[in-house]
């Protein structure tokens, strides 16, 4: 059987793991992300990859990464919190530096294939994944593939149009989906309410705090909810997959599916017309659903490669 290494980028650690082709963790840690230095990033990522080889007999090397990941070419372009990865082709640079196969995929599709491949959505087809943290991501998959769209910007439910505000002088304010619905926009709420630094306070701090009765968290939660429940409405009618799944840290909040149902009840009764309500559900992996995923998709393209000389 073999194993292989794979690493989750990240905007504050890197995580790691050495996998067997059944999705079986061998060796599992992680290290702080280099945002600007590539070298550094580099190095740190073939020092970790060159000793687990030595170790495991490791036969290839997996990404997930943030930004437009093309994974045909190995060039991440967009933007995320590590300036240093866009640009540099990672197949070129960490095949020549560890002498391994190479395949990168962006993190919310390698989260998304994790568990089409062994978690909520192994048997389903077509599902939309939404991961919540800092922003939104999602992930389209579609006959069980990841649907990347025209501009490799499928999935992108972050983007969406959630409210446009006219203010004074006609300017007007546009929020998006990560803009209200995402973790970092209920710190960012409850931070202006409490006239707070953003740094202060986390999305842990806030539930606390609303769980023994501060009313301004109790009611930006409630606001929280509201905008999930409106963005999972959207993205029923416009793709109608089987299943919504949600993940990020959020997601293992108990009670988060039925939190965002109660919501999605109050406007099934203003859209009375709209018969098809969401099956919701939340990633079973969790945190290693990024790491699964990037060797799902490793395994696809590299028995892609092998069909293709094959034949």
């Amino acid at each position: 059987m073999e194993n292989f290494m794979v690493f989750d980028v990240g905007g504050t650690n890197v995580k790691y793991a050495v996998i067997n082709e059944d999705g079986e963790f061998l060796v599992k840690g992680e290290f702080p992300s280099s945002r600007y230095d590539f070298d550094k990033f580099r190095d740190d990522i073939t020092s970790i990859t060159i000793e687990n080889k030595q170790k495991y007999d490791v036969a290839g090397l997996a990404f997930s990464c943030p930004g437009g990941v093309d994974s045909e070419t190995g060039i991440i372009g967009g933007y995320s919190a590590l300036p240093c990865i866009h640009g540099p082709n990672f197949k070129e640079v960490f095949g020549v530096a560890t002498g391994l196969p190479v395949e990168i995929e962006n993190d919310a599709n390698s989260a998304a294939l994790g568990e089409v491949w062994k978690g909520a959505a192994k048997d389903n087809q077509n599902v939309l994944f939404v991961i919540i943290g800092t922003g939104i991501g999602g992930a389209v998959i579609k006959d069980r593939k990841i649907h990347k769209g025209a501009n490799l910007h499928g999935g992108e439910v972050g983007y969406m149009v959630m409210d446009i505000q006219k203010e004074n002088g006609g300017q007007h304010t546009v929020r998006t989906w990560s803009h209200l619905a995402a973790t970092g926009a209920l710190v960012k709420e409850v931070a202006k309410v409490k006239g707070m630094d953003p740094s202060e306070i986390n999305g842990k701090m806030i539930f606390e705090a609303a769980q023994s009765g501060d009313q301004d968290c109790v009611e930006a939660i409630n606001n929280f909810y509201l905008y999930l429940a409106q963005g999972i409405f959207n993205i029923q009618y416009v793709y109608d997959p089987e299943k919504i799944i949600i993940g990020g840290a959020i997601s293992s909040r108990s009670d988060l599916i039925e939190q965002i149902n109660k919501k999605l009840d109050l406007i099934f009764v203003s859209v009375p017309f709209a018969r098809v309500r969401p099956v919701i559900e939340t990633c079973h992996f969790k945190n290693d659903a990024n790491l699964l995923g990037a060797l799902f998709h490793y395994l696809q393209q590299q028995n892609k490669k092998a069909s293709i000389h094959i034949s």
